[in-house]
């Protein structure tokens, strides 16, 4: 469990970290709770302290990548992962509503707080947190 007040989170290629294939699901599809398109897996977010997958960046919305808008979604939020699909508990609209994506913020704690209060999930760092990973049939760790 991670007690730093913040957290250095990074895309993997910012980190040099690499990616094992079956657990690297960017350029999948994301479906909403309904199985409505939601847009694209664009990049992961991993916790440094931890090396595990935090959040998705997903692009959503747009015509041929204009006026698409990226939200950041917690891998807690993904209810299945097909070869080509990422299926989350969460309608579109209620994503739409998500805390704007700010890369600026994402390594300040009180950011993760309110992207995960408003999906509803257990921050990472709080007692009782279950890392998703096991009943994903993924490890989603990184070193």
């Amino acid at each position: 469990m991670t007690t730093n007040p913040n957290a250095t989170i990074s895309k993997p290629s910012d980190s040099g970290r690499s990616i094992p294939p079956a657990d690297d699901i960017r350029g999948r599809t994301v479906r909403d709770k309904d199985g409505a398109q939601l847009g694209k897996v664009h990049d992961l977010l991993i916790d440094a302290q931890d090396h595990r997958v935090r959040l998705l960046l997903v692009e959503h919305g747009g015509f041929l990548g204009l006026g698409a808008t990226d939200s950041f979604i917690a891998v807690d939020d993904i209810t299945t992962i097909t070869d080509t699909v990422v299926n989350i508990n969460h309608t579109r609209e209620h994503v739409a509503s998500a805390p704007a994506c700010d890369p600026d913020l994402i390594d300040e704690r009180s950011y993760h707080a309110s992207i995960y209060g408003h999906y509803g999930s257990i921050p990472y760092w709080a007692a009782g947190y279950d890392y998703p990973g096991d009943y994903l049939g993924r490890t989603f760790m990184f070193m």
